[in-house]
């Protein structure tokens, strides 16, 4: 696919738009659901790795399902354009009611394990991403044009809604018993017959699914997120390795899943840049804010979460409105105020360390706002670089980059955390904890502000001449004003 190749454009009909926005809600709730989950763990995986004996290994509680979740993204958003729809929702929320069960009666009525917490969090989270999958697919394939980043900004205020309502629930249950948190998805169970007479019967065009180079990317993906979580070296030597056979297989291939045109176009690889820089610190602000929390101001993570909840309702807040606010300043205006707003939430933060944990939080209210701006615009982005035949595997490397990015982030942050490198000094002259606290928020500021500079540099190239919709024209028009 070439720079200037246009978009390929398909006719919705009212009855598939119909029935798909119905399967959409129910996505949603499956997906908050899962999320708030997802959230909760995030918030206390340091208070469950100390129950169960293993604190120094707490941080795999997160970081393991995240490189689950990343292959899984990857896995179902590409199998949309290959296998039904209808196949792989079964799949997924019956995946996800296992591990909900499972987690819950093993760590609840045996003795709770690490490795029983992070194989029932890895089959959860392998289930219930299914949902956001199969929405993000639906809505790129099935929704008109119009309606696209309206359900693309419900969707993130969808995850800010539960990562809310997550860190609540985390909060108050790690007073009464953590293990409860598996339940919370489980009910997603009774959504299963609906959805299947909702979602569309067909699958892609493909007569195969080419599940030798989907196994060769997803484990070329899991070492890269192992590398980063255990800095043992030949992870990485395996994984290069592994990228450079897929690189190998699909050229020679008769039928893969991805060609190599798909890495050559350079208009979605410069777009993909922004999913990498701008969540790379996606999963960061809430284990941070726990630390210094629990460190600097003697709050548990009860506590905690009750101050750290706002910040997510004004993320979505900021989400649900995102589709408004990019139809009136177009998709330049927002990511750009999106990654200002994430700026100043993180140095803001860096710099009150040590007033008051309610200023802190305003500032956390601000990061969550631009994170909740950001997503509609972005994904769009992205996915209007690529042919509709091709959406499925846009949204599937979309969701491996966006969380494989962050499970390297927040394995890289989090290790610092407890560590002392940082401590030695900062830019508010603070040391120890709250030096480290400190500086890990700037160097979160400094990525946002890389992926603002590479948005600015490429994003001429990157909308092109070609967008088909309303929104891509007026992006196009803002960047001719301001050249001009």
């Amino acid at each position: 696919m070439s720079d200037t190749t246009a978009v390929a454009t398909h006719e919705v009909t009212p009855e598939q738009n119909r029935m798909a926005v119905h399967a959409l809600i129910l996505l949603l709730i499956t997906f908050i659901l899962g999320t708030l989950c997802l959230q909760g763990f995030n918030l206390v995986f340091t208070d469950i790795g100390a129950e169960v004996g293993a604190p120094d290994q707490a941080a795999l509680i997160t970081s393991l399902p995240s490189i689950v979740l990343g292959i899984v993204c990857f896995i179902y958003g590409s199998l949309g354009d290959f296998v039904s729809l209808k196949k792989l929702i079964v799949f997924g929320l019956v995946t996800l009611f296992v591990g909900c069960m499972y987690g819950f009666f093993i760590n609840m009525f045996m003795a709770p394990n690490l490795w029983n917490v992070i194989i029932a969090r890895i089959l959860q989270t392998a289930g219930e991403q299914v949902a956001g999958s199969v929405y993000l697919v639906i809505a790129t394939k099935y929704l008109r044009n119009n309606l696209k980043v309206i359900f693309f900004g419900l969707f993130t205020a969808g995850y800010q809604v539960s990562a809310a309502i997550g860190v609540f629930a985390a909060g108050l249950l790690s007073s009464i018993a953590w293990q409860y948190l598996f339940l919370i998805p489980s009910v997603t169970i009774i959504f299963l017959p609906f959805l299947l007479r909702l979602l569309p019967n067909r699958g892609g065009d493909a007569k195969h699914v080419d599940w030798i180079g989907f196994i060769i990317f997803g484990l070329a993906s899991a070492f890269l997120s192992l590398f980063f979580s255990y800095n043992a070296w030949w992870m990485l030597i395996v994984c290069v390795a592994l990228f450079a056979i897929f690189a190998v297989y699909i050229n020679r291939a008769a039928d893969p899943f991805i060609t190599p045109g798909f890495f050559k176009n350079t208009r979605w690889l410069a777009a993909i840049m922004l999913i990498v820089l701008f969540y790379f610190t996606n999963y960061c602000m809430s284990p941070i804010f726990n630390a210094l929390g629990g460190s600097l101001y003697d709050m548990d993570s009860s506590k905690v979460s009750q101050y750290i909840v706002w910040a997510f309702l004004v993320a979505a807040l900021f989400g649900t409105t995102s589709g408004w606010i990019v139809g009136k300043i177009g998709r330049t205006s927002a990511i750009v105020c999106a990654s200002v707003f994430m700026m100043i939430g993180f140095v803001g933060s860096a710099f009150c360390i040590n007033t008051n944990f309610g200023v802190l939080t305003a500032f956390a209210c601000v990061f969550y706002a631009g994170c909740g701006l950001m997503y509609s615009p972005v994904v769009s982005t992205v996915l209007d670089t690529l042919s509709v035949d091709e959406s499925g595997r846009g949204v599937g490397m979309n969701d491996l980059v966006m969380n494989v990015t962050a499970s390297i982030g927040i394995a890289i942050f989090g290790a610092q955390l407890g560590g002392n490198a940082l401590s030695h000094g900062s830019l508010i002259g603070a040391t120890g904890p709250a030096a480290v606290y400190s500086n890990l928020l700037f160097i979160a500021a400094c990525v946002v502000l890389a992926g603002l500079i590479w948005f600015l540099c490429f994003r001429r190239h990157i909308y092109g001449k070609s967008s088909h919709d309303g929104i891509a024209k007026k992006d196009e028009e803002e960047i001719v004003a301001t050249e001009a």
